[in-house]
């Protein structure tokens, strides 16, 4: 079974559709991290059924806020009464693990900052301009390097065990434990 690190990006925002309207969302970009072809893979939205062969192959889906972003606006995709249900892949969302231990939400960018020493390309909000706007290379280039930033944090916390979290008013960062050998395909 393969792991699979993904985010994908969106035609449209929640200011475009309506909060949490995620049947309303339409997908620009489906970015994936493979461990198995140790690639990195970039779908356009003509392409989800590339993606969903590669999906079904996963034996754990990682991201940052897949939970709560990316898997729900798939799902349309994806149906769960259908052959395949996306929500049954086993998943490790960074976010998600950092939410259950501090009780709060933090951006990918100020993760990668502090543990990683890189930030983001771009911000979230911009890759629904980079779509219509047709600068579909630079859109690929934020994806892709969002899934990379993830695939990095998900190695870092896997390795030492922990994520640095900032703090407000310049304390000490908070220490986020994760105990991610559980989720280690590679046995």
């Amino acid at each position: 079974m393969d792991r699979i690190v993904i985010d994908i990006e969106t035609k449209n925002t929640f200011a475009d559709v309506g909060k949490d309207n995620f049947d309303a969302l339409e997908v620009s970009l489906v970015g994936v991290y493979s461990y198995n072809q140790n690639k990195f893979f970039s779908f356009g939205e003509d392409e989800i059924e590339k993606v969903s062969e590669l999906l079904k192959s996963a034996g754990l889906l990682i991201g940052f806020s897949i939970s709560n972003f990316d898997l729900p606006v798939l799902r349309k995709h994806f149906p769960a009464e259908g052959e395949f249900d996306i929500f049954s892949i086993p998943r490790v969302d960074i976010l998600d693990e950092i939410e259950l231990a501090l009780g709060r939400r933090i951006g990918l960018d100020l993760l990668a900052k502090i543990n990683l020493g890189v930030g983001k390309n771009g911000a979230s909000l911009e890759a629904a301009g980079l779509y219509r706007d047709g600068k579909i290379e630079e859109l690929k280039n934020y994806c892709l390097n969002d899934v990379k930033i993830t695939k990095d944090l998900y190695e870092l916390a896997k390795n030492r065990g922990y994520l640095l979290i900032p703090r407000r008013k310049n304390e000490e960062p908070a220490r986020v434990n994760f105990s991610l050998s559980y989720f280690d395909l590679s046995t």
